[in-house]
């Protein structure tokens, strides 16, 4: 065998480990009017109420989470179809927390 033999033949049994994650899930789909909670937390408050007009980027509420207070914005412009949440209520990651339906 010649230095350069060795070298291919090592090269080509080279074994690639798959990703040890395959199943997990990556993100979930966002339904165009529902607001979800990003990390788990507690609402600290909330500013405002079914049937009220929103702007895409108005404040709806606030998360403390993780030693920090987050404001969850509206990400369409329409009318809030439901609250589902209350002051000082803990939710877990992914809870839908808003739902707006678009103008």
């Amino acid at each position: 065998m010649t230095k350069n033999q060795t070298t291919e033949e090592t090269s080509a049994n080279v074994i690639i480990p798959e990703p040890k994650m395959v199943y997990r899930q990556l993100y979930v789909k966002v339904s165009e009017g529902e607001v979800y909670a990003f990390i788990p937390g507690t609402i600290v408050d909330i500013f405002v109420r079914k049937n009220q007009n929103v702007k895409k980027g108005d404040v709806l509420c606030s998360l403390h989470a993780m030693k920090m207070d987050n404001n969850i914005c509206a990400p369409i412009e329409g009318k809030i179809k439901s609250v589902n949440i209350k002051k000082g209520q803990n939710v877990s990651k992914n809870d839908i927390l808003i739902e707006i339906s678009p103008c």
